[in-house]
């Protein structure tokens, strides 16, 4: 089975083939793979690399985890591959009789930001954006 590695920090603009021989600098069996962004086709800053042996995939996190590539610094590990959980990429839930029990997930109440603002103010960092939009939506006048 092969190991999965993640390759992040990548420049939007780099050439597969440079990063390529990098790889193959390091050991054999390295295929890797960017992910690309659908409306534009560039790189969306990561991919993966399917290496075959262990001892390889340990080499290549040691050796380039940390090195400079197309002035960003590289980030190699060792990829977490997500569950399966029968749902399609968008998320909506499986048809019925999907075949697979639906696991329920951990209630977790986060906090995207320390300095989040109460319930019923805007934030903000938003005020100038929403003043232009209120002036913009004020000036409209059109028949109803």
């Amino acid at each position: 089975m092969s190991i999965r590695l993640y390759i992040g920090n990548l420049p939007q603009a780099f050439d597969n083939q440079e990063l390529d021989g990098l790889l193959k600098s390091v050991g054999e069996g390295i295929r890797f793979k960017a992910v690309l962004d659908r409306e534009t086709g560039s790189c969306r800053g990561f991919g993966f690399a399917n290496v075959d042996d262990s001892k390889v995939a340990d080499a290549v996190i040691e050796q380039l985890n940390g090195k400079d590539f197309g002035g960003s610094t590289l980030r190699v590990e060792r990829s977490e591959r997500r569950e399966n959980t029968g749902g399609n990429r968008r998320g909506a839930p499986p048809a019925m009789g999907a075949g697979q029990p639906q696991v329920a997930r951990k209630a977790v109440n986060k906090v995207v930001h320390s300095d989040a603002p109460g319930e019923g103010a805007p934030d903000p960092r938003w005020a100038g954006e929403l003043s232009k939009l209120k002036d913009l939506l004020g000036n409209q006048t059109t028949a109803v």
